[in-house]
Formats: C-alpha cells, structure tokens, sequence
C-alpha cells in the first residue's frame, strides 16, 4: 500500500464487525482499505491452535446473534460458514448428582425440569409464550439503526420486566425451583460485572434471547464448524470478493486530520494511508483518546468517553484434554457432551461468585458455560483427544496474574467429572488484562463498554462521530456487543447515505 493511495475508505481493525462494514461499503462500490494489527483477522472471533493438533475458540465461543441478512446479503453459507444449531441447548449439572437438559424441543424439556421440580415444568411453557411475545419488540431496539427509546417502544410492563428489571426477578416470576432458576437467570449476566440481582440484568439476559434466526429458532445458540473463525473468515472472503484491500500486521497508530475532517490514518512503519472516510472497528476509548489526536474534539465528548464503563469480569479457560469429561450426574459419552454445560446451580451461587470477586482477585466457585465443540466438529482436533471451551464468571477487572483463578476453574469443573484434572494436555486462561492485550478488548470487557441499559439504546456511541469523516462501527457502536455484525452493517450504511453513493 503506498502513502498516495485513493481510497474512499479506510477501516481500523478487522474484527468482525469491522469485517462486516469493509464488506457492505466495497459491496456498494466503494475503494476500502482495511489495516490489521495482527497477522489473524476476526479480533476475538478466531479459531487458533492452543496446544499442537489442537483448535479453539480463543475468546468468543458460540452463534447466535448474527444479523440474518448479514449473512443473507454477504452469502456467509457460500463462502464457507458452516452454523449448527445446538441440541440440547444446555446441559445441567447439579451438585448433588443430579442434572437436566434443555432442548430445543418444549416438550423434551419439560418431561427434564419436571424431574427437578413439577411445577417449573408448566412454568417452561409460560417462559416460551412470554419470549414468543416479547421478542420481536426487543428485537427491534437491536435491528434499527437509529435507537429506538425503549420507554416509548416497549409496554410498560415489558419495559419493566425486561430492561430495568433484573434476571434473577425475571426468571423467578416464571421458576420455582433454585436449580431451573440458577439456570436461566445466567445469561442475565453474560461478560457484565454485575449480580444477577442488579436492575438492568434483566435486558442483558433480553438481549441474548434476541438471536437465534440464522437457525430459524429465537432464542437458540449454536456454533459455527471449524470454530469462531470460520465466521470471520468468511466475512473476510466477502469483503475480498468485493474488492476490499485487507492488510495484516499493519496497525493505525493516529487518525490524519486536515480541516477539521478525518482524512486517513498513520500505520506503525511511518505510512500515511489517505480516505475520504474513516471507520473506526476499535472501541471507543482507543478510537477517540488514542487514535484522534488531542484536541480535536470537544471536551465534553471526551469526558463521555473516558467515563466509558469497560469492566471485564471474565476469566476465558480454553483446555486440550486426552479423553471428555465423565459427569458424575450422566456418566460416559452421551448428549451432556453435545450442548453447552451450565454449571449455575442457583441464583444464590450468581450471587456470591459475584460478591467474592468484587472483594477480592476472583471466584473461588465460578459460574461458567462449558462447550466441547470437538464432539460435533472433528476438524478441531487431529487424531485424538478434545479441546474445552470454558467461558467463566466473575474475576476483578483488575486481575493480572491468572494461575489461580484458572485452579478455581478446574476444581468446579472437576467437582462434576472428577477426570478432567488428570487429562488436561493444557490449558490456558485470559483474564480481562490478556483480553486487552491480545483482542484489544477495553478492559477485557468482552461488548466494548457494559451492556446495561445506562450503556445502551441511545447512550451507546453513534455511528457518526462529533469529527466529521470518521466512523465508529466496533461494539461500542450501537447496538453493541455479541458476533452480530449490526454496528458493522449500519455503520457502513451511514457512510454510504452520507456520500450519497448507491
């Protein structure tokens, strides 16, 4: 690439969602360019070998909230995005031995949580009829690219429920039992540095139940053959296609301004790549403190930015074993190999994780989302042995040094299938100090910035920012975060509305 190089476009970053807007703007006709600082696109959407012979999920682990016409309109199926539903959904392990499933069929599920308390079994049935209802509303405060209020959107009830509520109130209108309660109220605080008792949980675990349409199912979670990486690499073949220059292991390091305008950008060797338009795939912080340089936007803005909510929570543990997992609750090889295994026993156990973190460095019995992908997708592994995805809560966004936090882990987990300690070929954990250094996850906050509702809607950042030129189209973007692609796609439409170009 050469200093003096005509694009209309320059795009920082190719993690997904910036993946997703190089590919509309050179699908609209446009000349993008797009920089990388590492030698792998995707940012945390990556497959990548952690052991020889074994391939993980780094970071992001599961399918769901992709947009359906982001994969419609890239055709993500034809250039080798392979996404399998998830059956069952969950598997759940109890302490005492016993355990559930969660299907995606109602009346499979039912006959399990009756086995655990009767009534919750009718309370599933209401939980099913009240998402059937409530979806397609919440659904419209993620898709419509300039937010929706939900105060005016929503009825007050659902508004009440299901924004500024929490999970744990949500789940316990429906479930009876501490078990079922432990399990659903979980995604309520999915990457959020909250208890699942705190108001505001309640739209995190909505906005989760938002996906699932890629799989013509709401709700539902899957993965996607060959890891997380398969999803951005087709995305990046899309862009390719269209024409989008894709340079790795070249990274902006200060956004060019002349009169006012973003213009281009400086890369690490020195170069000056020149645009008529900037996208920022980068969080909000790095985009405008690091990258625009002083001074040129207001004060005010900047104050909004530095007082940003970035609190990473997560301790991401991924493991090469020699054989799977025996669970005590359903020994030998079966379905609890299939889904994810959700070990959250109790809204109380939410709780307490989360208390102990915020007093300390992390939980000593962790919450944590389990998926052993190489089950259904050999093409993770050569010959044999399987590799565990291990998406864990709560550790102090001040956490550095990771050795015990991942010891905590491996005890819960071998608590429940006492074999997986000796059967670990190895193992490693990023805490929210590696996800910064290594994603460029602010914070190791896995959205960009929380997904509460003070952080979300309209108090989310806009596609368009206050320096005339430059996007921003990462997470930190409306809607926020998730491998959804709707920052990247709506980011990319404003552009394109704004050069009038069709």
């Amino acid at each position: 690439m050469s200093p003096d190089s005509g694009f209309d476009v320059l795009v920082i970053g190719a993690g997904h969602n910036a993946l997703v807007a190089a590919a509309y703007l050179a699908r609209a006709g446009l000349r993008v360019a797009q920089c990388e600082r590492r030698d792998v696109v995707g940012g945390a959407a990556v497959t990548e070998e952690l052991a020889p012979g074994f391939r993980v999920s780094t970071a992001s682990y599961a399918l769901s909230m992709l947009r359906p016409d982001v994969y419609r309109d890239l055709e993500l199926e034809r250039h080798g995005l392979v996404a399998v539903p998830k059956d069952p959904q969950m598997f759940v392990p109890l302490p005492d031995g016993r355990s559930f499933f969660v299907w995606r069929d109602t009346a499979r599920t039912k006959a399990e949580i009756e086995k655990i308390h009767a009534p919750d079994a009718e309370g599933y049935d209401r939980w099913c009829a009240f998402w059937d209802e409530a979806t397609p509303p919440l659904r419209a405060l993620l898709d419509d690219p300039d937010p929706l209020d939900p105060v005016d959107h929503l009825p007050s009830d659902l508004y009440a429920r299901c924004i500024v509520g929490s999970a744990a109130e949500l789940v316990e209108s429906f479930f009876e039992s501490p078990e079922v309660q432990g399990a659903f109220a979980s995604q309520g605080i999915i990457g959020t540095n909250a208890s699942g008792r705190d108001p505001g949980t309640a739209w995190v675990l909505a906005y989760h139940a938002c996906g699932g349409e890629i799989y013509g199912a709401d709700g539902t979670w899957g993965f996607a053959r060959g890891g997380m990486g398969s999803v951005s690499k087709a995305i990046a073949a899309a862009g390719a296609e269209a024409g989008v220059k894709l340079f790795r292991g070249t990274a902006a390091t200060e956004i060019v301004i002349e009169n006012g305008r973003a213009v281009g950008a400086r890369m690490s060797n020195g170069m000056v790549v020149r645009a008529s338009y900037v996208v920022s795939g980068a969080d909000p912080r790095t985009t405008f403190i690091d990258l625009v340089p002083d001074g040129a936007l207001d004060v005010a803005f900047i104050e909004r930015v530095r007082a940003w909510k970035t609190e990473g929570c997560v301790l991401k543990v991924n493991m090469a074993l020699r054989e799977l997992p025996d669970f005590i609750a359903r020994p030998g090889r079966g379905p609890q190999h299939h889904g994810t295994v959700e070990i959250s026993p109790s809204i109380d156990y939410l709780d307490t994780a989360y208390r102990e973190a915020q007093e300390g460095t992390h939980s000593s019995k962790p919450y944590m989302e389990v998926f052993i992908q190489s089950v259904l997708d050999r093409s993770l592994v050569d010959g044999e042995g399987h590799v565990v995805s291990a998406f864990t809560q709560y550790v102090s966004p001040d956490l550095v040094e990771t050795d015990e936090a991942l010891d905590a882990v491996i005890d819960v987990l071998s608590s429940y299938a006492p074999n997986v300690r000796d059967n670990i070929i190895a193992a490693q954990a990023l805490g929210p100090h590696q996800l910064q250094g290594r994603f460029g996850l602010p914070g190791g906050d896995i959205f960009h910035g929380s997904l509460l509702p003070e952080q979300s809607f309209d108090k989310r950042f806009d596609y368009r920012t206050p320096l005339p030129g430059l996007y921003l189209c990462g997470s930190g973007a409306r809607p926020g975060g998730c491998v959804m692609g709707a920052a990247g796609r709506n980011a990319a439409h404003a552009v394109i509305d704004d050069l009038g170009h069709r």
